[in-house]
């Protein structure tokens, strides 16, 4: 990338109403592409699901011709919402308070007396039944994984995402997937502070105990990130040693009863009433045990071992987010192998081995730095230099990354606070 700085993020970023206004403008209405959903979700004519891009309450469903469209579910009457059920199969949206019907293009096809009733004149006649479908958006996808934007002129979604980041999309959806459940956690915290979370590779050997006892996550494991051209997405991977897990001795098939926590407390070392929960099965070409990676501006796509799911942000506030886990396999998987990734799905989620706690500690951040008045994070773990890809697990490098194309886009200065 070549730019250095970055190192001082103004606390007030967080907490600023005006600030998330803009952001909903100019990032998430705006020139970016948002992660919508999978195709998996929708696999036949008239699947549509509920979603939202920033505030923007969004239907995106598969029309007859096999096509994904997505648009804002706002009426264009009075406003009500077209569909209020999160999921479901039909041949048109019709919104409940008059009837107004919108096709599976999100074009308006019917209105209820347009031409009057006993005498009553009904809509002018120079109205315009194509002047008044649903506000569009333009929807593309890599593999099944979909995104949307509502800009005409960002540049198309592979060039936005840059070959690394198509290439490990790729790599994650690399065939037919099956949905295997969701998850949803509420975070009181700024959605910002997320995305810097999941490009901080060394908060997870000294936040996440789980990780570093059961060998998941420590940092003397190889490891590595990357960035695209504009730092706007990041790719952080963990290469657990082969050995750690091919020559690891079989689960017990009987591991007793568990241990008394006072006996944890004098030293003994922990251990798993059902160790299969560690298993890895080695699936992918490389020996990559953990990898995220985080799509500007609403999404991370996880590997946890074999635990897969694509997480989006979905804002609600400058003081809150919630964020909704798909929980994916592949459709060859066998009967073990979607079991096993159910149990490792465990790991993350809102009651999660993973997730409790970096929900726990971005709260504790927002709750610590709302009256940070003038002050600032400080970002320099592994010094203050070019903002560059590297093999190093103890920098800020990425968030760095994350906040120099932030402030492109938003036309802000951090040293002007």
């Amino acid at each position: 990338m070549g730019r250095s700085g970055f190192d001082r993020i103004p606390y007030a970023w967080y907490h600023d109403e005006a600030l998330y206004r803009l952001e909903i403008e100019r990032i998430f209405e705006g020139e970016t592409w948002s992660f919508l959903g999978l195709e998996a979700e929708i696999p036949n004519p008239g699947d549509f699901r509920r979603t939202f891009v920033g505030e923007a309450p969004i239907v995106y469903n598969r029309a007859e011709d096999g096509r994904v469209h997505a648009f804002v579910n706002r009426c264009s009457h009075r406003g009500a919402l077209i569909q209020r059920e999160n999921f479901g199969n039909v041949s048109a949206h019709v919104c409940l308070y008059h009837s107004w019907t919108y096709d599976l293009a999100g074009d308006l096809v019917a209105v209820p007396h347009r031409h009057g009733v006993g005498g009553s004149p009904g809509m002018p006649d120079d109205f315009d039944m194509e002047c008044h479908g649903l506000r569009k958006l333009r929807v593309d996808g890599v593999n099944g994984v979909l995104f949307a934007t509502f800009s005409e002129t960002v540049e198309p979604l592979r060039d936005y995402l840059g070959p690394t980041h198509v290439a490990h999309l790729e790599r994650l959806f690399r065939g037919p997937v099956r949905i295997l459940g969701y998850q949803r956690q509420a975070v009181r915290s700024n959605w910002k502070a997320y995305l810097e979370n999941v490009r901080d590779h060394y908060h997870g050997a000294l936040l996440h105990g789980f990780q570093s006892t059961f060998g998941i996550n420590r940092s003397t494991h190889d490891c590595g990130s990357r960035m695209d051209p504009e730092g706007r997405h990041s790719l952080l991977f963990v290469r657990q040693p082969r050995e750690e897990y091919e020559n690891a001795p079989p689960p017990e098939t009987d591991p007793g009863p568990l241990r008394p926590l006072d006996e944890a407390a004098e030293g003994t070392r922990l251990s798993l009433q059902d160790p299969t929960l560690l298993r890895f099965e080695r699936e992918f070409d490389d020996d990559r045990s953990t990898t995220m990676c985080s799509i500007f501006p609403n999404s991370t796509f996880q590997q946890i071992r074999n635990a897969l799911a694509a997480r989006q942000i979905r804002p609600r506030g400058p003081g809150a987010f919630d964020l909704v886990f798909t929980i994916f396999g592949y459709e060859d998987d066998s009967e073990e192998m979607t079991a096993h990734r159910l149990r490792q799905a465990n790991m993350a989620g809102p009651a999660g081995y993973v997730s409790l706690e970096d929900a726990e500690a971005l709260e504790s951040c927002q709750t610590g730095h709302r009256a940070g008045g003038s002050d600032a994070s400080v970002v320099e773990m592994g010094g203050r230099g070019p903002i560059r890809d590297g093999d190093e697990k103890l920098d800020d490098v990425m968030i760095r990354g994350f906040w120099s194309y932030y402030c492109d886009i938003m036309g802000l200065d951090p040293n002007e606070g």
